[in-house]
């Protein structure tokens, strides 16, 4: 092996616009299918726990799960870091055939949390 086989860097620069694009191309669609995880695991406990989980059903209940909505949301903007970071570096390339493991990763971190709150949420209620 020859030091230009071991060499990560492209020939061809991609530029910060390019990487920005690609990487809101990428995740964005995406979001659809993290959202939809994190919102059948919370349908699934409120639903385990019914009629108990009616309790919740408040305005200050929908409030808190409108908030945690925002915040999960929030957390998944990080993967734009971490992909325009990735490409910048020399192993664009094989970041971008390897990039959906953040994402798998991501939903599953993001559906243990989101099942630690819905646990909490709907198994003890304490009221307005």
């Amino acid at each position: 092996m020859n030091e230009a086989e071991l060499t990560p860097v492209s020939s061809k620069r991609a530029s910060l616009r390019e990487m920005v694009t690609d990487s809101i191309r990428y995740w964005e669609p995406r979001r659809l299918i993290y959202n939809a995880a994190l919102a059948l695991i919370v349908a699934g406990y409120f639903f385990a726990s019914w009629p108990a989980s009616r309790a919740s059903v408040t305005f200050n209940g929908i409030l808190f799960l409108f908030v945690l909505a925002v915040l999960a949301n929030i957390c998944y903007c990080a993967a734009h870091v971490a992909d325009i970071f990735a490409q910048f570096s020399g192993f664009r390339e094989l970041w971008l055939r390897l990039r959906w493991m953040l994402l798998v990763l991501g939903i599953v971190f993001a559906g243990i949390i989101t099942r630690f709150f819905a646990l909490g949420f709907f198994t003890s209620y304490h009221g307005d």
